[in-house]
């Protein structure tokens, strides 16, 4: 063991370096170099302090190189886990605030998604079949010509080439292929707020519009479920502040009849980022204005 004494531009100072195996350790009376069994390496000062078992003490100028492939996993990786674990109480915490505030975010509706409905209690309160009530259910008078709703069809098949949202399966009698599109149009979205805007307005969440099309008879429901994270919204088809319809309908399609309509989504849920778009059993996850998809 080497010391020297390095004296500062100060009159008295002096600072002792303790010199063990090669490499300068100030202050340290001792000092203990090796590897533990994960890859990592330590330096402390006694090899009481060897923080592994079955380690391997080296001389500093024996420590092979930190190549990647010898790396442990990083400090900063453990620390994102943790952050970011879903079962970790101390994130739900967070979480179960967000999903309140996000619930309470949603349209003031009798069949709002997250809530139960209310039991009947009475006649006037009867339940009535999905596809009568949808019947009832309509797009505001948009002002909108057969061209530009073909326009808009358009646009959400041109979509799908930079930001596919698509989900395809086989009709009920399995002759036939029905298919379901997401995409969204600045455009759109802005003549359906200005419609809005005399009339309570909308919510501040984006505007997708979605269609649907088989050659074969086929019923459709748009049963719709985005989820982005541990946030999850049905929209309400009875309410037209959350979907509605602009070409066609819901319910028992003939063959070759388009349906297409828009989803009004909550505040929180962000296109830029990865969301899951359900339909029925069916998923594909999208960021509409990027380009990712996989459909399940």
């Amino acid at each position: 063991m080497r010391k020297w004494r390095w004296f500062g531009a100060r009159k008295g100072l002096v600072v002792s370096v303790v010199v063990a195996g090669g490499v300068a350790l100030p202050g340290l009376a001792w000092a203990v170099t090796g590897i533990c069994p994960d890859g990592s390496l330590y330096i402390v000062q006694k090899p009481s302090q060897i923080p592994c078992n079955d380690s391997k003490q080296v001389r500093p100028d024996e420590v092979p190189p930190v190549r990647p492939e010898y790396r442990p996993t990083p400090y900063t990786w453990d620390v994102w886990n943790r952050n970011t674990d879903p079962n970790n109480p101390y994130n739900l915490i967070d979480a179960a605030r967000q999903v309140r505030e996000f619930q309470e975010a949603l349209p003031d509706t009798p069949h709002a998604p997250g809530l139960a409905a209310p039991p009947p209690t009475g006649r006037a309160t009867a339940e009535v079949p999905l596809a009568a009530a949808t019947r009832s259910v309509g797009p505001l008078d948009l002002g909108l010509d057969d061209q530009e709703l073909r326009d808009l069809y358009r646009i959400v098949e041109l979509s799908q080439e930079q930001s596919p949202a698509h989900i395809a399966r086989r009709t009920a009698d399995g002759k036939g292929v029905f298919e379901v599109a997401w995409a969204r149009s600045a455009a759109f979205e802005s003549v359906l707020r200005r419609a809005w805007s005399s009339r309570g307005g909308l919510g501040g969440g984006s505007v997708v519009v979605f269609t649907g099309r088989s050659k074969r008879p086929e019923s459709f429901f748009a049963n719709f479920t985005v989820v982005q994270g541990h946030l999850s919204y049905q929209p309400d088809a009875h309410d037209p502040r959350q979907l509605g319809i602009l070409q066609g309908r819901l319910g028992d399609l003939a063959g070759g009849e388009i349906v297409m309509g828009y989803v009004v989504l909550p505040d929180a849920i962000a296109l830029e980022q990865d969301l899951d778009l359900f339909w029925n059993d069916r998923r594909v996850r999208a960021r509409l204005g990027g380009r990712r998809s996989a459909q399940r």
